[in-house]
């Protein structure tokens, strides 16, 4: 146990968690902001520098609660890592240490990313920024191809265990996910909550509360997740009422990512695509771009829809969005925090990942499709094909493989290459 002298250990309030204060506001702000700087490579890395700090190095959570705290995160809609991040701050300094944690782990990001966008998202930029642009956005589609692969071999086998109509129902979702992001991009989270709820309506045909009795294997009902099972029909509602373009369509696109996106990670690429190149707020070439941008900076990889904020409306567009994406994990995280030990084990819960689990897998496989079809020169096909290679067969990173990309496409606007218009 910490120090009996250390700073903060007034005991918590109702709501906070059952613990006194492990850690300071200003270890807090260090911390977290520091993972936020160094953060790298995506939800692995962020999850790989949190456990090194909360339970290897400071011992604030043991393992289990830990990874407790991963699955919770990762049945919850939106970014996984940022969530995660939120929670470990809340558990060590309560809801204010959430605040100041999450938002030192997002802001670092968010400043490169925004100032990269004013660079590689201008109206005219210069000749070898448009190189760089062009190389690392041929290489997207292998970034989605590999993020896809990473999770389809646990997905399925965790299904082959489950038996034969299992295997059949995720094959079917995997298709739907991979068939809704390479035709309906912007209306995909339909798919997904539709493949969660078909999901859950097998395997729990009653609604728990209904007089059932609950198996061996449930847990205590939880709030928080049904409470992101919207109705399919308000969702299209919603989405309709914004179709006009402006800040309430940005605003609309944001929410998408942040709150109704099961999967993380790549899966926001074809629930922005479609509004980012459909609303004229950037071309398909600049939205290659901003999906590298949001691969190669520190912090969450949802990052991603900060760009395409700025691409709508400068520097405001790109805070509004990135506000509104990242507002529903701290919702989920400070008023469910204190269920995730049991929502890991809810069957409910469970059931509802197991459809939209493989239809998140299949939409970030099936965004590959538009991104792919989005290059115009043929030596981004080559440079596509090589980033295939460096990060499915030699194993390289993304990073690398992006930094290498664009190096390429440096090297051949300066030797009078054809780029992008």
């Amino acid at each position: 146990m910490p120090a009996a002298d250390e700073p903060g250990r007034e005991p918590a309030p109702a709501g906070e968690p059952q613990v006194r204060y492990q850690a300071s506001l200003a270890t807090v702000l260090r911390e977290w902001g520091r993972i936020g700087c160094i953060g790298f490579g995506g939800p692995p890395a962020h999850i790989a520098l949190l456990r090194k700090l909360c339970v290897d190095r400071e011992h604030w959570l043991d393992a289990t609660e830990f990874e407790d705290a991963i699955s919770a995160c990762n049945l919850l809609p939106g970014p996984a890592s940022t969530q995660l991040a939120i929670f470990c701050a809340w558990r060590v300094r309560g809801r204010l240490g959430a605040l100041i944690g999450g938002a030192a782990f997002i802001v670092p990001g968010l400043i490169v990313i925004l100032a990269l966008s004013a660079l590689f998202l201008a109206g005219a930029p210069p000749l070898w920024v448009k190189g760089i642009g062009a190389g690392a956005g041929a290489a997207v589609a292998a970034v989605a191809i590999q993020a896809g692969a990473n999770l389809l071999l646990p997905s399925w086998t965790r299904a082959k265990q489950a038996g034969s109509s299992r295997r059949i129902r995720w094959v079917l979702y995997l298709l739907a996910g991979g068939g809704a992001a390479a035709a309906i991009g912007p209306w995909l989270v339909l798919v997904l909550l539709g493949c969660g709820l078909t999901e859950l309506a097998i395997r729990h045909p009653r609604r728990a509360g209904s007089g059932d009795t609950p198996g061996p294997r449930s847990a205590p009902r939880i709030t928080p997740l049904p409470l992101v099972m919207v109705p399919g029909v308000a969702v299209r509602a919603a989405g309709t009422a914004v179709a006009a373009g402006g800040l309430a369509a940005l605003a609309w696109t944001a929410l998408k990512v942040g709150a109704l996106s099961f999967g993380g990670g790549f899966v926001i690429i074809p629930l922005m695509r479609a509004d980012a190149v459909g609303h004229h707020w950037m071309t398909s070439s600049q939205f290659l771009n901003a999906v590298a941008l949001g691969q190669i900076t520190p912090g969450p990889v949802v990052q991603t829809v900060a760009a395409v904020g700025y691409a709508a409306g400068g520097v405001g567009g790109g805070l509004l969005a990135a506000l509104i994406a990242f507002s529903p994990s701290f919702v989920f995280v400070l008023g469910g925090a204190r269920y995730f030990g049991s929502l890991r084990g809810n069957a409910h819960a469970q059931a509802f990942l197991d459809g939209s689990g493989p239809a998140a897998i299949g939409a970030i496989l099936g965004s590959a499709i538009p991104l792919t079809a989005a290059l115009t020169q043929l030596w981004q096909y080559a440079v596509l094909a090589a980033a295939i290679l460096l990060l499915l067969g030699l194993r390289r990173g993304v990073v690398f493989t992006l930094l290498a990309a664009g190096a390429v496409g440096l090297v051949i606007s300066l030797a009078g290459g054809p780029l992008p218009h």
